[in-house]
C-alpha cells in the first residue's frame, strides 16, 4: 500500500493521463451505419420486417385489386379507416414504408455479398492453412505407428483425401524437413459457395418482384353469349397495371364466346362439375382457331393468360318509355349470390322522353319456386327463369362525372314507385313476357336469358425469372447447410526405423462424421485395418 498514489491527484508524478477519445464524425458515423446496414444480423432483420409489413396486404383490402372492398370498410369503420388509408393500409406494396423496407433489404444483401464474395474467391485460390503446432489439442485426434517410410505415409493419406469419394479434398504436402514430413487438407468450399447463391438469389427475387410490379398488367371483364371481346384498355371492366406499363404492350386479340356450358349435379346440392367457354379467338397473322377455357384452364393469349373466373346470367331486356320509344335494349349481367344462382342486377334507363330516369334492381331466379310467402330459385340451371324488379324513378346521376358502379342503383336522388296501399311495386317478368312499369312509365320486354364469362387475364413477365431464382435459393441453401467444411492435418515422423504418424481434423460447427472421416483417411495407410463392419450387418443370435 506504500506505493499507492491516488489517481489525479495535482503534481502526483503517478497519476494516468486522461484519455483523449477521438469523436466518430461525420464520416465515421456513416461508416459505421453502412456497417451495420450490411451485416448479416440486420439483413436477417430487414427479412423478418418485410415479412411482417406485408401481412396488412393480405388482411386488409387492397385498392388496386378490390376498391369497392375498401370503400366498404372506410363506410364500416369511420373512424380507424381514414387513419389506414393515410398510413397506406389499403396499398401496402405501394406505401412508403414498405417500399423503404424492401430497399433497405435490397441494400443489406448487396453490401453483405459483395465483400462476402471477394474473400471467397480469395480462399478458393488460397492453399489449405498450414499444420498447427499442437495437434493434441484438437478434440478429434489420433497417434499411431506404422512400418512405412514418411513419403510413403504422406502419399497413401493424400490418396486418401483426393480419392472418388466426392467432395474431394484440397490437399497441399509440405515439403519433406528430414525425417519430418506433413500435409493439410481442407474441403467444404461450397458451403460458402451455396451461402452466396441463397443470397444472390433472394437479391434476383426482390428485382425480378420489382420488375414484375412495374411491367405487369390484369384485367377482368364479363363477356356475354355472342358478344365479343378485344384486348384493349377500354374493354376491360377493371384494369390495374405497373407504372412501367406501356398499353402497346398488349398483345392484339379478339375473342367472342360462342358458348358456354355448365353442368350440376342432379341431387338438391346443386354442386358444379364444369364450366366450359367455347371461344373463338381472332389474332393478327395468324388463323382464327376455336378454344375451349376451363376452370385451372387457361387460355394461351401471347404473353398473357386468360383465365375463367366466374360465369352468371345476363337477361336480355327491352325498355319502352311511354311514348312507345326504345329507352333500353341490352343484356344486363346479374352477379350470382348463392349456389342456386340467385343473381342480383341493375337495369338503368337515363334516355326517357318523360323525363324522369329509371332505374329496375332486382333478382333473376334461373329456376324461380314461387309460393304466398315469396319466390326462390331451387336450380342453379335455367328451367323456369323469372325477372322480380322493383322500379325506382328520378336522377340516376350519370351526368355528375362521377364512376358509378354498374351493379349497384344510386337511390339518394330517386323515389320508389309503390301500390296505392304504399307498398314496393314489384314486377316479376318471365322470358318472352313483356310487363307495364307503374305510373305510365312505358313497358319492360325479358326477350331472353344469355349467358356470360368472367375472365381475367393476366400478364407479369416476372414469374419465369422468380420460379428461377425460388429454386437456385433452394440450392443454394441445401448446399451451404449440408456440406460439412471440414480440416485435417497429418504429420509424419521417423522414429528408430519406424513412422509415427500423428493427425487431427477440426469442422466448423458440430459434425458427427468428422471422426470417420480421420478414421478413412488414418486406415488408408500403409499396414493399418479397414475398420470392422457395423454391428446391424453381423448375424444374430441364432441365425446361419
Amino acid at each position: 500500500m506504500s506505493g499507492y498514489r491516488p489517481e489525479g491527484h495535482e503534481g502526483d508524478p503517478y497519476a494516468r493521463p486522461e484519455v483523449q477519445v477521438p469523436s466518430l464524425g461525420a464520416v465515421g458515423f456513416l461508416r459505421w451505419m453502412w456497417r451495420q446496414l450490411t451485416s448479416m444480423r440486420v439483413a436477417l432483420m430487414l427479412l423478418m420486417l418485410l415479412a411482417v409489413v406485408s401481412i396488412p396486404g393480405s388482411v386488409l383490402p387492397q385498392r388496386p385489386q378490390d376498391p369497392p372492398a375498401v370503400a366498404r370498410y372506410l363506410a364500416d369503420n369511420p373512424g380507424l379507416g381514414p387513419w389506414l388509408d393515410r398510413l397506406g393500409f389499403f396499398d401496402v406494396f405501394a406505401s412508403v414504408w414498405f417500399s423503404a423496407v424492401y430497399l433497405l433489404l435490397f441494400v443489406s444483401l448487396i453490401g453483405c455479398i459483395v465483400p462476402r464474395t471477394r474473400v471467397h474467391l480469395r480462399a478458393l485460390r488460397a492453399r489449405p492453412p498450414r499444420v498447427p503446432r499442437r495437434l493434441e489439442r484438437f478434440a478429434v485426434h489420433e497417434v499411431r505407428t506404422v512400418d512405412a517410410d514418411v513419403s510413403t505415409v504422406l502419399d497413401a493419406a493424400r490418396g486418401a483425401l483426393r480419392g472418388r469419394a466426392l467432395p474431394r479434398f484440397r490437399v497441399d504436402v509440405h515439403p519433406t524437413d528430414g525425417p519430418r514430413g506433413s500435409l493439410s487438407a481442407e474441403r467444404g468450399y461450397l458451403r460458402e459457395s451455396g451461402n452466396l447463391l441463397f443470397h444472390l438469389a433472394l437479391v434476383g427475387i426482390l428485382v425480378s418482384v420489382a420488375t414484375g410490379q412495374m411491367l405487369h398488367y390484369r384485367g377482368q371483364a364479363l363477356v356475354v353469349e355472342g358478344r365479343g371481346f378485344a384486348n384493349a384498355v377500354t374493354d376491360y371492366d377493371t384494369f390495374e397495371a405497373g407504372t412501367a406499363f406501356d398499353p402497346r404492350s398488349l398483345v392484339p386479340f379478339t375473342m367472342t364466346l360462342d358458348r358456354f356450358e355448365a353442368e350440376f349435379t342432379q341431387d338438391a346440392a346443386a354442386s358444379p362439375r364444369d364450366f366450359a367457354a367455347h371461344v373463338h379467338v381472332r389474332e393478327p397473322g395468324s388463323p382464327d382457331r376455336r378454344e375451349t377455357i376451363r376452370v385451372n384452364h387457361p387460355l394461351d393469349a401471347g404473353a398473357a393468360k386468360v383465365y375463367l373466373m366466374g360465369n352468371g346470367y345476363a337477361p336480355q331486356v327491352e325498355v319502352r318509355d311511354a311514348a312507345g320509344e326504345v329507352a333500353f335494349e341490352g343484356a344486363v349481367p346479374f352477379l350470382p349470390e348463392d349456389a342456386v344462382y340467385t343473381s342480383r342486377g341493375v337495369v338503368k334507363v337515363p334516355d326517357v322522353s318523360t323525363g324522369d330516369q329509371i332505374g329496375l334492381v332486382g333478382y333473376l331466379l334461373p329456376s324461380a319456386e314461387v309460393t304466398p310467402i315469396g319466390a326462390r330459385s331451387v336450380y342453379p340451371q335455367p328451367l323456369a327463369p323469372l325477372l322480380m324488379l322493383s322500379v325506382w324513378t328520378g336522377d340516376l346521376g350519370l351526368d355528375d362525372g362521377v364512376p358509378q358502379n354498374v351493379y349497384e342503383l344510386d337511390t339518394d336522388r330517386m323515389t320508389q314507385a309503390t301500390e296505392p296501399d304504399g307498398t314496393p311495386v314489384t314486377l316479376m317478368v318471365e322470358p318472352g313476357q313483356t310487363v307495364d312499369l307503374p305510373d305510365g312509365l312505358g313497358t319492360i320486354t325479358f326477350t331472353e336469358l344469355p349467358r356470360f364469362m368472367a375472365v381475367d387475364l393476366r400478364h407479369d413477365p416476372a414469374l419465369t425469372w422468380i420460379l428461377v431464382f425460388s429454386a437456385l435459393s433452394l440450392v443454394g441453401l441445401s448446399v451451404s447447410l449440408f456440406t460439412p467444411r471440414r480440416r485435417v492435418w497429418v504429420t509424419a515422423t521417423e522414429v528408430d526405423g519406424r513412422t509415427v504418424v500423428e493427425a487431427a481434423a477440426l469442422a466448423r460447427g458440430d459434425d458427427l462424421g468428422l471422426r470417420g472421416e480421420l478414421d478413412r483417411v488414418l486406415c488408408a495407410l500403409p499396414g493399418q485395418v479397414p475398420p470392422a463392419p457395423a454391428a446391424e450387418d453381423e448375424p444374430h443370435e441364432g441365425e446361419s
